[in-house]
């Protein structure tokens, strides 16, 4: 009778402790009238996908484009950034990778750069050096494609990089000014951030001379510089557990240094959050340029400046979107093509790539991550779901 007795005892006080277990991250936010939700992030591939089983004729595009398997072999592999002699190399979130893409004669062979690091998904190349961004580390490889075995130089002190993880995997890259921008967002799904999260910051190249653009900025993991007026445009993520259809994701344009983009009070073009609240939460907010979709995960943006694609294409907008996951009707898992005036106004959103997702089923077979134009003009597209690479090219 004691053992039953020391048995249920044992049992009460596991269920305890379950129910006052904390929530996973993901579900933050989560208000009471959607506790029942089935609603969670899907779960990443992490293992090497053979091309067979990667459907490439699946994918649509535009009359006269075509895309192809260009590289495989590299799980979780998201941003890209090309070496002043060609080689391409790929940052990952969930995996701590970071890999090398070597093109041999049309052939391309992978290798891991490095691995065992805290969501190194930031990756960036200026002057013959590599730049990996991690959460908690910022490295540089010096003349890595000549010495694939060079021992990485630290700036992680230099950099003063906020510890907490969630969204604080980087998307990392050089602007005009030869600076490096660097974003850090808000480590909640919806919350009043830490003075210094969600913004982007840039850096002198050793990490010093740091100064906030831009504030306001829930996750933005993808950005550009407009090819003639050099503005930032930037991808915003969208706050979960606000619905299924707001707010939707953003396409931003940083004018000039010091503008705030609303988070957490004011969301896409002027939704007041319901749960952060403050008067008048969208006054002196910049609006969007163009809002991408609910809850797309639109990560990597490019402009357009290449000769291949026809001449309408110069200057348009790329954007890759993941994919949804906080709605139950599939939305994204596409490349969008965002056209915009002289200007930088009235701009036009149309999918581009697309049949990576069955609408039908509403299913997904792969999840486009990032872009990087190569120099013939055409276009690489990343698939973190598979880890490959796509090619896209235009024939008239």
């Amino acid at each position: 009778m004691n053992k039953l007795l020391a048995i249920a005892v044992l049992a009460a006080s596991l269920a305890s402790h379950a129910q006052q277990a904390p929530a996973p991250i993901w579900q933050q936010g989560r208000p009471p009238e959607m506790g029942d939700s089935k609603l969670a992030p899907f779960p990443p591939k992490l293992t090497e996908t053979p091309p067979a089983e990667i459907p490439v004729e699946k994918i649509k595009l535009p009359e006269g484009f075509k895309a192809e398997l260009w590289a495989h072999g590299f799980p979780g592999g998201r941003a890209m950034a090309r070496g002043s002699k060609g080689k391409i190399y790929l940052g990952t979130r969930q995996i701590g990778r970071v890999y090398e893409v070597t093109d041999r004669g049309g052939k391309r062979t992978v290798r891991i750069v490095a691995e065992k690091l805290l969501q190194p998904a930031g990756v960036a190349f200026a002057d013959g050096s590599l730049y990996v961004a991690a959460i908690d580390k910022i490295l540089r490889y010096d003349g890595i494609e000549d010495n694939p075995d060079v021992a990485p130089v630290d700036l992680t002190r230099e950099f003063n990089l906020p510890p907490l993880q969630h969204h604080n995997w980087k998307y990392i890259a050089f602007g005009p000014d030869k600076k490096l921008y660097v974003p850090f967002g808000a480590p909640c799904n919806i919350c009043e951030p830490p003075e210094e999260y969600a913004q982007i910051r840039r850096y002198k190249r050793d990490g010093s001379g740091m100064e906030v653009i831009a504030r306001g900025i829930r996750n933005t993991l993808g950005f550009d510089w407009h090819p003639e007026t050099h503005e930032l445009w930037f991808t915003d993520n969208g706050r979960d557990w606000m619905g299924e259809n707001e707010p939707e994701d953003e396409l931003n344009r940083v004018s000039k240094v010091g503008l705030n983009f609303g988070f957490p009070y004011c969301h896409a073009e002027g939704i007041p959050d319901p749960q952060i609240k403050k008067d008048a939460p969208c006054q002196g907010v910049t609006m969007p340029a163009a809002l991408l979709g609910p809850h797309a995960a639109a990560l990597g943006m490019i402009f357009y400046t290449g000769a291949m694609f026809p001449a309408s294409y110069r200057n348009s907008i790329f954007v890759a979107r993941k994919g949804s996951w906080n709605r139950t009707k599939l939305f994204g898992f596409d490349v969008a093509r965002v056209e915009i005036d002289a200007e930088g106004k009235n701009a036009k959103v149309t999918p581009f790539m697309t049949g990576l997702m069955d609408s039908q089923e509403n299913k997904f077979w792969g999840r486009p991550a990032y872009l990087l134009q190569m120099p013939d003009g055409s276009l690489l597209v990343s698939d973190e779901q598979n880890g490959a690479i796509y090619r896209v090219t235009y024939r008239k």
